[in-house]
């Protein structure tokens, strides 16, 4: 009889390192949720930005920063709206700027100049002075700051910012929205799409909206981890899409080309794959976000500092032609994000960092087929290495594991410089988690499970049948079996005059050399020597040796 057949350890491996990759495939596809999965690709997503960014400045872009140092010249924020009109005078008169942008919204009526109160005067405790009527009539003019700041903005191709809330109310809406880039009835055939949607906004004064070439909203787009890693370039608010201010700054600077919904049809799937920006095409996700293309860390545009601008102390060729953006990095106004080149980064670079990268047209696209491709590499990798690495041995596996890791790595890195971004985390946690569960499984099962035979058989048979016991321990037990066997009894023939004849030393060498050559036959025709005898009740004496030809494993 034999025991039970039970599984092997070979099969009982691949069965458990096939567990892997499925478990995996069901978090990537919703199944189950998986915070530590997300973490490890967005841990991987930023080793792979961090990797491969060009570094340097780019000199298309120039930040006028609002800094500390221009707020303690200047005064504390928000400066008056006259001082910013002259800081646009500055910039388009004697600097030549391109396109100005503003990472500020101006939703309140600027007071600072007093006007109110002359006019509160004028209606009621001077309501009969002629004079004093006249006089304010003059001074108006200069007093009104809002108009100023939007009678420098006419003829120049400025873009103002805004904010769209998620939880505000109708009748909280600030200030003039601009027109929409599109109709939201674009998205009516795609129910999948999860653009952002606002209920609510904070924008600039109508006078001042009427008086800009365009507008954006710079709504961050934080991921669950608190690190800004993309930007929604269109949000939804009523029938209308609104574009992020980086887009209408690069529309501005490209001669405003028509903006386009790129839908892409397949087997009656409809899915807005990328936003056109004439014939540009920029790659969005199922929320209409685009990946930020960092150029660097803190640095990677030039920053002119606000104060400079204002009293004409910046270089005329720092500015001339560029796309200029009003911001700050003072940690005081906070417009300050974490990003995964940084971890207090200012918001203002991070428009300079889009707008460069649809300039280039170098924004990476994570497609629609992102899940089944990663699924369908789950499924080829995953369950191709649970098979094959239980019959390898532990060095080999090592080489083959390390071998699918560096190919994975290489090959997902020539798709993201190609401009593709593809699943690498989980593929990667699947190598390790199948590799690692057979060498744990090897060490703490199979090497018991081989001791333990070792202790059964290691008497009666040879360390390699003990292995290969070790490896198919269902075909072996201790019961009894019949069998037709071969035993064979060999004998020195004259030993006693031969040792009686040769010293020790002599002796020694002799017996080695005959049994190593015995041993090593039998062992190679799978038999198991007993013993190995002296002197005893042997017909003609000497030393003899007696093997049993067992076939253990026919």
């Amino acid at each position: 009889m034999r025991l039970p057949k039970l599984i092997s350890h070979h099969t009982l491996r691949r069965l458990l390192g096939m567990l892997v990759p499925i478990l995996l495939m069901v978090q990537v596809a919703g199944g189950m949720d998986s915070q530590v999965l997300r973490s490890l690709e967005r841990f991987a997503y930023d080793a792979r930005l961090k990797l491969t960014m060009p570094g340097g400045v780019d000199e298309r872009i120039v930040i006028v920063d609002i800094d500390e140092a221009s707020l303690q010249q200047e005064g504390h924020w928000p400066w008056s709206r006259d001082k910013l009109a002259l800081l646009l005078d500055q910039l388009f008169e004697r600097y030549g700027a391109d396109v100005v942008a503003f990472d500020v919204v101006f939703a309140e009526a600027d007071q600072s100049s007093g006007l109110p109160v002359l006019q509160r005067l004028q209606s009621q405790q001077l309501h009969d002075q002629a004079g004093y009527k006249a006089a304010l009539a003059a001074l108006e003019p200069e007093l009104n700051y809002d108009q100023r700041f939007a009678n420098s903005m006419q003829g120049r191709r400025v873009v103002l910012g805004y904010y769209f809330r998620h939880d505000g109310e109708a009748s909280h809406n600030i200030g003039l929205l601009p027109p929409a880039a599109l109709d939201a009835s674009v998205l009516q055939a795609m129910p999948h799409m999860a653009v952002m949607a606002a209920n609510g906004y904070g924008a600039n004064l109508p006078q001042l909206q009427q008086q800009a070439a365009a507008a954006g909203h710079f709504n961050p787009e934080p991921d669950d981890d608190g690190i800004t890693r993309r930007v929604p370039l269109l949000v939804q608010h009523g029938d209308g899409l609104y574009e992020s201010l980086a887009l209408a700054v690069t529309r501005l600077a490209l001669g405003e080309p028509q903006l386009t919904a790129g839908i892409e049809q397949s087997a009656g799937y409809n899915s807005l794959e990328w936003i056109g920006l004439g014939q540009r095409r920029l790659p969005v996700d199922a929320n209409i976000t685009a990946l930020i293309p960092y150029r660097g860390p803190q640095g990677s545009f030039s920053y002119i500092a606000a104060s400079d601008v204002l009293h004409g102390r910046a270089p005329l060729s720092a500015l001339k032609s560029k796309i200029v953006l009003v911001g700050t990095s003072a940690p005081g106004l906070m417009d300050l994000r974490a990003t995964p080149v940084q971890s207090v980064y200012p918001g203002v670079e991070v428009h300079a960092n889009m707008i460069a990268g649809m300039l280039d047209g170098n924004l990476r696209h994570a497609p629609d087929y992102r899940t089944g491709a990663e699924i369908l590499l789950l499924v080829i990798l995953g369950l191709s290495l649970a098979y094959y690495l239980p019959a390898l041995s532990p060095l080999a596996g090592t080489v083959l594991s390390l071998a699918v890791l560096l190919g994975l790595v290489t090959g997902n890195l020539v798709l993201w410089r190609a401009g593709l971004d593809l699943p690498l985390a989980s593929p990667l946690l699947a190598v390790v988690l199948i590799y690692v569960l057979n060498v744990s499984y090897g060490y703490f099962i199979e090497s018991r499970s081989k001791r333990h035979l070792t202790q059964l058989f290691g008497q009666y048979v040879p360390p390699a049948l003990v292995s290969e016991m070790a490896a198919q321990p269902v075909n072996f037990g201790l019961e009894g079996e019949n069998r037709q066997m071969t035993v064979l009894f060999c004998d020195i023939r004259g030993f006693t005059s031969i040792s009686e004849a040769l010293p020790p030393q002599e002796l020694a060498k002799l017996m080695n050399e005959y049994l190593s050559a015995m041993t090593e036959v039998i062992h190679q025709h799978r038999g198991t020597i007993d013993k190995y005898m002296g002197d005893a009740s042997w017909p003609f004496g000497g030393r003899r040796c007696m093997m049993s030809n067992m076939q253990i494993m026919q």
